[in-house]
């Protein structure tokens, strides 16, 4: 079973494991959810992902970082 836009921080770990250089603070909304769509855990619908979601999931990866 796939990743969902649900399991935010485990997305935000596959995220932080896929692009260590990144800097969560700084990406935007278009590379975070292309980055997400591109994991290969990932087994969701694109069109479910919307900003509410995709703050969580930045949230997540800076609260992981941290």
């Amino acid at each position: 079973m796939g990743l969902k836009w649900t399991d935010t921080l485990e997305l935000a770990i596959a995220l932080d494991e896929a692009h260590p250089e990144a800097d969560p603070l700084r990406i935007n909304f278009v590379d975070l959810r292309n980055w997400v769509l591109a994991l290969t855990e990932f087994d969701d619908a694109p069109e479910h992902s919307g900003e509410k979601i995709l703050e969580a999931i930045q949230a997540a990866w800076i609260e992981e970082r941290e």
